[in-house]
């Protein structure tokens, strides 16, 4: 199976899944071993090769990879709402789950949901720095509002093993 990385650049191409993850978190660890689960699966699996060009929004190689998934997989992890891209991302998953019906899964990656759920404890933190140093403060609430839709789904939580 060729690398759903290497092929990113490929807009008309469909992913079974979209990984969304902090990198810094979990990229060598928990994320890497559940990439290479699917693809042994057969399934064809988009990751970011961290290579792609990072700035204020997501590229239109991600927003397509996003769209041209049939499911997202998004690990949320203490870092990750401390990450624009991160939470940009969630925000067009979110919308796909709307729009396009994308079935989206939470893995609660040594966080507790209702932290996310509420936006408490490192995820309350991530956001209220967030508001500090935003100009756009109608963003910052498109971020919670995802991360709260997100953790009502149902998903796996780490911490039960």
């Amino acid at each position: 199976m060729a690398s759903a990385a290497a092929s990113s650049s490929s807009s008309q191409t469909r992913y079974d899944v979209f990984l969304s993850f902090r990198g810094e978190d979990t990229r060598n660890n928990f994320t890497a071993h559940l990439y290479h689960a699917l693809c042994q699966k057969g399934i064809n699996t988009f990751i970011d090769d961290d290579k792609l060009e990072r700035g204020q929004v997501i590229s239109p190689a991600l927003v397509a990879a996003i769209e041209n998934s049939m499911f997202s997989i998004v690990v949320l992890s203490k870092n990750y709402a401390f990450s624009r891209w991160c939470l940009q991302e969630l925000v067009k998953i979110v919308e796909c789950m709307k729009s396009r019906r994308q079935r989206v899964v939470p893995i609660f990656y040594n966080v507790d949901p209702s932290d996310v759920r509420r936006q408490r404890g490192i995820f309350g933190e991530a956001l209220a720095k967030h508001e500090e140093n935003s100009e756009n403060m109608e963003r910052v609430q498109s971020w919670k509002d995802a991360l709260t839709q997100v953790a009502n789904l149902s998903g796996w939580d780490s911490r039960n093993k």
